[in-house]
């Protein structure tokens, strides 16, 4: 967890308003997954810097307020947190 925590740390540096996380919790055992996860919601709630995470594990992606799911390579769905959906697109 100290490499990510490191990593956002020096993201943070140049005072972005858009930090771009890839898997970020993906090599992290769980308790440090959540902390990882708890700063990142901490810079967007706090402070304003929207997060854009990639992600495979779905307990990751349920923190999130707005899920993108991408399935070969198009947008499959787009809901918010409340469950409402933004925009589904379905095979014809």
């Amino acid at each position: 967890g100290e490499q990510q925590r490191v990593a956002i740390a020096r993201a943070l540096v140049s005072e972005p308003t858009l930090l771009l996380a890839d898997e970020p919790t993906g090599n992290l055992d769980t308790s440090n997954g959540v902390e990882v996860m708890r700063i990142l919601e901490s810079l967007n709630a706090d402070h304003g810097v929207a997060v854009a995470l990639v992600t495979h594990d779905a307990d990751v992606a349920a923190r999130a307020r707005r899920q993108i799911r991408i399935r070969d390579g198009l947008i499959e769905s787009d809901t918010t947190s409340t469950g409402r959906v933004v925009r589904e697109l379905k095979d014809a």
